[in-house]
């Protein structure tokens, strides 16, 4: 996959100098193909959304080894989904586990959730079922969404993808991968993974779930900082400011 996020930072770094050149050196046809490649990305349908969704999840799982039927990441990741419910502001959720070393876990905008096994390593029940939280919240908030439309505008501007309704049924098993890895992989800013925490709070306490484990995830990734050791979740705010907060509205609470 480090090909492929490749080609996407190359895509997008084009798509960007493009507009930075002067009148005298300026690309017409790079800019119109980024102009159209963005008009694209804004007027997705829900419907080509969630399909482009679809695709782009297929394909992750495929290029992934998901834990088995037996494991104990699944037993696992079945009793968290249950706690957590199966259903986010009427979107259907699945969740699976990916065996990876790699330190993360992912929604995208059509419900598909996936975990990392060494992410499941570090943390308890409770602890996933906090970071999980979060990751519905980008879901429910439309942060996934838009990461999905800037990940489909980079490839749209790299391969020319027409502007037609149903576009996901013309996009290769590559783009869908693409996209989707495109949209994991993207930065959300400061207000949205704040906004997330606050979701997964609210959530977790909607489900009579315990907060106590949303503080203790971040304390526990507040160590990988630390450490410099590398974690996707590397691109989030400071993870000892987001575990104060979360103590600040469970003390608020309890008076």
């Amino acid at each position: 996959m480090k090909n492929r996020t490749l080609l996407l930072t190359l895509a997008m770094s084009a798509t960007l100098l493009s507009g930075c050149k002067n009148m005298n050196g300026v690309d017409p046809n790079g800019l119109a193909s980024a102009g159209v490649s963005a008009y694209k990305a804004a007027t997705l349908s829900d419907a080509d959304a969630k399909a482009i969704a679809d695709g782009g999840c297929k394909e992750m799982d495929s290029e992934n080894t998901l834990a088995s039927a037996s494991s104990s990441y699944t037993k696992r990741i079945k009793k968290i989904a249950k706690a957590l419910g199966n259903n986010i502001d009427g979107t259907p959720v699945n969740y699976k586990v990916y065996m990876t070393s790699d330190i993360n876990a992912w929604a995208m905008a059509n419900g598909c959730v996936r975990v990392y096994s060494s992410l499941m390593d570090m943390m308890t029940d409770n602890e996933i079922e906090g970071v999980l939280g979060h990751e519905l919240g980008h879901v429910a908030l439309g942060h996934s969404r838009k990461a999905m439309q800037t990940a489909y505008a980079t490839v749209a501007a790299r391969d020319a993808v027409s502007a037609t309704s149903g576009v996901a049924s013309q996009l290769s098993r590559t783009q869908l991968g693409d996209i989707a890895e495109g949209a994991i992989n993207s930065a959300f800013s400061r207000s949205q993974e704040s906004e997330a925490d606050d979701f997964s709070y609210d959530l977790l306490k909607k489900r009579k779930i315990s907060t106590v484990g949303l503080a203790s995830s971040f304390d526990k990734l507040a160590a990988l900082d630390s450490s410099h050791a590398k974690s996707l979740f590397d691109s989030h705010p400071p993870s000892t400011e987001r575990a104060e907060h979360i103590r600040e509205r469970i003390a608020a609470d309890k008076q």
